[in-house]
């Protein structure tokens, strides 16, 4: 598996190498907050500071989603990238949403900036890397899990 995990990468340009390395750290990051933020307060960690139960729950799927989005990214799956883009839309949406009341107070200090930078990142980068991966995931493709 590891030799096809090599081809599978060496496969991708340089760019896309690296672009599938911020992602790995973006995700791996957002999984240590979210596993703090769930140590500190369980399963409602998020209901003082995000009053809407939509936005708390999906903050808590964050500690399922984004490990697996590092799992699949780590493989080289084309599915942990179309996932990486749900997830930072989503993310996006509900931090700027959850924070509305406290961004118009203070437009500078409350902004999910890093968030937002990240997300976008994904975004613009997910479609120029899926179409870089369908070609090599085309030479790999004879296995289930497009490992052989």
């Amino acid at each position: 598996m590891a030799v096809h995990l090599r081809r599978a990468l060496a496969d991708l340009p340089r760019w896309a190498r690296w672009v599938l390395a911020v992602y790995l750290i973006g995700f791996a990051d957002g999984t240590a907050d979210h596993v703090r933020w769930m140590t500190h307060g369980g399963i409602h960690a998020y209901a003082p500071s995000y009053p809407q139960i939509a936005i708390q729950v999906f903050f808590v799927s964050l500690v399922v989603l984004d490990p697996l989005v590092v799992a699949l990214v780590a493989f080289v799956r084309r599915e942990g990238i179309w996932l990486a883009a749900a997830v930072m839309a989503l993310d996006i949406a509900a931090n700027w949403i959850g924070n509305w009341t406290r961004i118009r107070h203070d437009r500078v200090s409350n902004v999910p900036w890093l968030i937002t930078l990240f997300g976008v990142f994904v975004l613009v980068t997910a479609l120029p890397l899926l179409r870089v991966m369908k070609s090599s995931h085309r030479r790999v493709h004879g296995h289930p899990l497009g490992l052989v």
